[in-house]
């Protein structure tokens, strides 16, 4: 099992705190975001660990040679999706994925990997209660799903809070078989979208994992689902920060598995 952590974008609604560094170096409890990702890595023994950078990348590569890197070198004309699959080369066996600006513990890593299903998505049940303290961040931004029968229905920011079952968390796995099939489809709707809008994004270039998600919903392919209940918060905004700060301590640290 390998990790690929997404971290190209600059962070700017968390201006002044990414000036001059990535979003993932923001301290919380003491450490860095960054940090707090590949903890709960770690204790799951996951030690192969790509780094997708993009802004500020030569700093991330400074402070932590014993990861991989891979370079968006166009970070700031495409998005997420875009992001992850400069790592493409590294999806030939099974991998987590997950954004670089939050924080989960390692619970939800060690949940995730016991779940032995093709693609996996890590849910919220708890997001709600988190939404409300973000005034900046509404709940028509998350990321929510529906599921039914232990599969995900559903994925959208157009879902109804009132019918989500949670919000996806940005943490995702594949066995080798689901990254082959996450690719196949990449690259299909890529051959046919490139520059031309696709789904909610502008340009298939500024589309968010999601977006693929949904699509491959739509054509059939199972997504499952693994749940945590408020062991997750996402770092956005500067009110985000400080509620991270408040509220994520050592608590959720746990004794390395290895």
């Amino acid at each position: 099992m390998r990790a690929i952590i997404i971290g190209a974008g600059r962070g700017s609604r968390l201006m002044p705190t990414t000036e001059d560094s990535p979003k993932c170096f923001a301290e919380v409890g003491g450490q860095r975001i960054l940090d707090w990702t590949l903890d709960a890595f770690r204790s799951s023994g996951i030690d192969d660990i790509c780094f997708v950078g993009g802004y500020s990348m030569n700093t991330v590569e400074a402070e932590y040679p014993e990861l991989t890197f891979r370079f968006n070198d166009n970070w700031p004309n495409n998005n997420v999706l875009a992001s992850l699959f400069y790592a493409e080369d590294l999806m030939d066996r099974p991998f987590v994925c997950c954004y670089s600006d939050i924080l989960f513990s390692p619970q939800v890593i060690g949940t995730l990997l016991d779940n032995s299903n093709d693609m996996t998505l890590v849910v919220d049940t708890k997001w709600s209660d988190r939404y409300a303290h973000r005034t900046q961040h509404p709940p028509d931004d998350a990321e929510k799903v529906v599921v039914r029968q232990g599969q995900v229905t559903r994925i959208s920011r157009d879902i109804d809070p009132e019918e989500a079952y949670g919000e996806y968390i940005g943490v995702a796995k594949f066995s080798a078989a689901g990254a082959r099939c996450l690719r196949e489809h990449y690259h299909r709707l890529r051959r046919t979208y490139s520059g031309r809008p696709f789904r909610d994004a502008a340009v298939f270039e500024k589309a968010y994992k999601i977006h693929l998600f949904q699509e491959m919903l739509e054509t059939g392919e199972s997504f499952s689902h693994e749940d945590t209940d408020g062991e997750y918060i996402e770092i956005d905004t500067q009110e985000d920060f400080d509620y991270a700060r408040k509220h994520w301590t050592t608590k959720h640290l746990v004794v390395n598995h290895g």
